[in-house]
């Protein structure tokens, strides 16, 4: 089959392709001439001249003089015998400052942590790019992997209903240990901290609610599809929105920590800061919802009022420590 002709470039367009040619190449092991020269829309001979002057490129040494190792060099059996262009030496970008393995491998975690998350749908483009982190460090970065949780099974049975748009089915305990069967239409997965919840529809309260993940329990997903999508209904911009029902419990807590419960403060809410500490009102569905709370801000938060949510802390609190003392013990 006969290559394609183009228009000869102009040197500015020549310089332009080189300089775009060479990062082409790095980020790939391997590349047909065919290939590449689709890529750029240039025809073969043009891109075979290209990866000639490539191999005479290079940066001079201290003394300015070309020395081994100074020049781009590439397979050259490979390229002439088989039309494949792999580059066997790279010169210039090597002397720019590098990632170190240590820090590839954090970022690598980090990129896999992401591509976890429901929103980070483009897996593809996050795993190229963990591939040039591993292959632009300095030295080969440490293997490593996000260590899974007791909800991923779930999460991932949510992510694929909220992709396909259909309800789910599950057992759910509530704050007040009440236990219901719930049927949700899915339309968004959050996290705060290593929490995981599922904002939905809830077809049993005819209303949005938040449902923690790993209060789910016996979930099932179904066939059939979701009555309100995004577009239809208003997703609060905070996480926790309140209800009648709920319970107001007075706190002081570190002027710094209080972005910590800022979604658990009612609008209007009075502060009274003094010497670096707040005292405001949350609201919460349960007192012995305040357990989790305080476990969290532990020795920044105080229950203040009313007796009986302090009664509920004290009692989980002394609960703790004489669990602590007799383990110690044994």
């Amino acid at each position: 089959m006969a290559e394609r002709r183009k228009q000869p470039m102009q040197a500015q367009d020549k310089l332009a392709f080189l300089l775009a040619l060479v990062p082409y190449l790095m980020d790939r092991d391997r590349v047909s001439v065919a290939e590449a020269a689709e890529h750029f829309g240039v025809d073969a001979s043009q891109l075979r001249d290209a990866v000639r002057l490539i191999a005479v490129s290079g940066v001079p040494g201290e003394t300015n003089q070309y020395q081994p190792g100074d020049l781009f060099d590439i397979a050259w059996d490979d390229f002439e015998d088989n039309d494949q262009i792999v580059l066997t030496h790279q010169v210039a970008i090597d002397d720019s400052p590098r990632f170190s393995a240590r820090e590839a491998a954090a970022l690598i975690a980090g990129l896999q942590y992401l591509s976890a998350l429901p929103e980070n749908a483009d897996r593809d483009v996050i795993g190229s790019l963990m591939a040039k982190l591993a292959r632009g460090a300095s030295a080969a970065p440490s293997q490593v992997a996000v260590a899974g949780s007791a909800t991923d099974a779930t999460l991932a049975t949510i992510r694929d209903a909220v992709a396909s748009g259909t309800q789910l089915d599950f057992d759910y305990l509530n704050s007040r240990g009440e236990r219901e069967r719930r049927r949700v239409d899915p339309l968004r997965i959050e996290s705060i901290d290593q929490d995981w919840y599922l904002r939905g529809w809830d077809h049993l309260r005819t209303a949005i609610r938040t449902f923690r993940l790993d209060r789910i329990d016996d979930l099932r997903a179904t066939d059939e599809p979701i009555t309100y999508r995004p577009g239809d209904v208003t997703l609060p911009e905070t996480l926790f929105e309140g209800t009648p029902d709920d319970l107001l419990v007075t706190i002081e807590v570190s002027a710094s920590a209080v972005p910590l419960v800022e979604d658990y403060i009612p609008d209007g809410a009075p502060r009274q800061e003094h010497d670096g500490v707040v005292r405001t009102s949350v609201r919460v569905a349960h007192f012995h919802g305040l357990k989790r709370l305080v476990a969290g801000l532990s020795g920044v938060l105080t229950v203040l009022d009313p007796p009986e949510a302090r009664a509920v802390v004290a009692a989980w609190a002394t609960a703790g420590a004489d669990r602590y003392r007799a383990d110690g013990n044994r």
